[in-house]
């Protein structure tokens, strides 16, 4: 038989060996965290640093500049400031001098806003007030009946052909417009003469048929105002009012129209304003006939009544501008807290 070799026991020694070498390892992992941390420690010496150079460089804290984002928008404040801050300005100069015309001399003085607010210069101002203010309001009604009937309507063709049409009616006017309307409802129109509205009346060349033709633009306008705050209605607000048994009534009148009615009275302003700066259409059709401010300001700047009133006309243009002005601090606002419902 072969001998057998004995398996060689390992020696006294090799356990420990093992063990120094997992010390090893630890002790290492230890020191290198050390120096890590003496690293981070050393970073953040640096940046303070940094700091305090910066401190002591400049005084204080340096901080990082904004982007000048506004220098994008600065060639249209300057075209903003040629086309309408110099014309403003010399509105607004020449309402409130006076010229001499024999010295040549230069006064200040508020004869003209005093003239512009008296007599015939008042009625063509209450006139125009008056007449932005009424159909401002008819095309406010009319307009939101329409905006609902397209936005609650499925066809998707439908929606499309009123908000087309309505783009083009609302920035259709002027002298166009007016010749239009003459053909169709003024004494000879075609209308007229198959409806026979003469014999009850009818006369488009007054204060009635100058708002006829201006809801012919203003109600276009409106529809296409408010669709987008239709839009903003959630259908589960609706919903939510019909599972707690509220009637369609009780729905637009507890969450329908306080949420829309910012942008109706936004509406409204944006129309009165379209309206009461209107010209062009009112001076093809009616002349002299009804009182608007336009007509007197254009009429005063031609002398057709009285010369040397221009003064006058840009103290009526500086009038309307005021009331321009007051509307449009009440739209922007309204228009502001309207579109929070849209997102």
């Amino acid at each position: 038989m072969t001998p057998s070799h004995p398996t060689a026991a390992p020696g006294p020694g090799a356990a420990p060996a093992a063990g120094r070498t997992t010390e090893g390892r630890r002790t290492e992992g230890r020191r290198t965290e050390g120096r890590k941390s003496e690293g981070r420690k050393s970073e953040g010496r640096k940046t303070e640093g940094r700091k305090t150079e910066g401190r002591k460089a400049g005084g204080r804290t340096r901080r990082r500049r904004p982007p000048r984002a506004w220098l994008g928008a600065l060639p249209l404040l300057v075209f903003a400031g040629l086309c309408f801050g110099l014309p403003a300005g010399a509105l607004l100069y020449g309402a409130v001098t006076r010229t001499d015309p024999v010295a040549g001399t230069t006064e200040f003085t508020g004869e003209h806003l005093t003239r512009s607010l008296q007599g015939p210069y008042l009625t063509s101002l209450t006139g125009s007030v008056e007449l932005s203010a009424l159909t401002a309001a008819i095309a406010t009604i009319f307009g939101v009946l329409i905006a609902q009937a397209v936005v609650t309507s499925r066809r998707g063709a439908l929606r499309g052909a009123v908000l087309t049409a309505s783009g083009v009616l609302a920035n259709f006017g002027g002298i166009p417009l007016a010749f239009a309307f003459v053909a169709t409802l003024g004494i000879s129109g075609v209308v007229t003469q198959l409806g026979h509205l003469d014999a009850l009346g009818w006369n488009l060349y007054s204060f009635t048929g100058l708002t006829v033709i201006y809801l012919y633009f203003l109600i276009p306008l409106m529809v296409i105002v408010v669709v987008p705050a239709l839009d903003g209605l959630r259908p589960q607000w609706r919903e939510a009012a019909r599972n707690n048994g509220a009637t369609a009534w009780q729905f637009w009148r507890y969450v329908g129209l306080p949420v829309l009615a910012p942008s109706l009275l936004g509406g409204f302003v944006l129309l009165f304003g379209s309206a009461f700066a209107a010209h062009a259409t009112a001076a093809a059709l009616v002349g002299g006939s009804v009182p608007l401010v336009t007509l007197k300001i254009a009429d005063a700047l031609s002398g057709n009544v009285l010369v040397g009133q221009e003064n006058v006309a840009l103290a009526l243009s500086l009038d309307m501008i005021v009331i321009a002005g007051l509307v449009m601090a009440v739209y922007l606002p309204l228009q502001r807290r309207s579109s929070r419902w849209l997102h």
